[in-house]
Parts: structure tokens; sequence; C-alpha cells
């Protein structure tokens, strides 16, 4: 996973949340970070903005924290047509 993915992933999250960049890392637990299930859907909107993504439902319901979220996102980046992995 590249570091440049990473940090797009935190923006986004701090950006939606409207939080300190520098108090998310890609260890944080969204419930230690203040995020509910109806935040981690904006959160997932955002990102399907920045990264030009469709995140289905049900791989939504699973994550918990900011590694998965990242993954995830690359996992679909990966997925896409013609995608070069960033």
């Amino acid at each position: 996973m590249s570091e440049e993915l990473i940090q797009r992933v935190l923006k986004v999250i701090a950006t939606s949340r409207r939080i300190p960049l520098e108090t998310i890392t890609i260890d944080s637990e969204f419930q230690q970070l203040g995020i509910d299930s109806m935040d981690a859907v904006e959160i997932l909107f955002a990102l399907e903005n920045e990264f030009d993504i469709s995140i289905p439902d049900e791989e939504v319901r699973s994550v918990r924290n900011v590694r998965q979220m990242c993954e995830g996102v690359e996992k679909l980046l990966a997925a896409k047509p013609g995608a070069a992995v960033q």
C-alpha cells in the first residue's frame, strides 16, 4: 500500500470529520476517533469521490479502522479497469 494512498485516505477522514490530520494514523480505530456508523458512511462517500470508486455496502459494514479502509480502497483501485495502483 502506497504512502500516498494512505495520506489521501487520512486527509479525507480528517476533512469529513473536521478533526486534525495529525491525530489520525493508519492504526487508528474508528471508535477512538469518535467515528460512528453514520460518520463512516459520510467518509465512504467522500472516498468514493476522491478516488472515483464505488464501495459496495457489504464491504462497509466490516470496516472498523483506518487500515481496513485503506486496504479496501486499494483493493477497489486495483480492480478498476485499466487501473494503475497508485
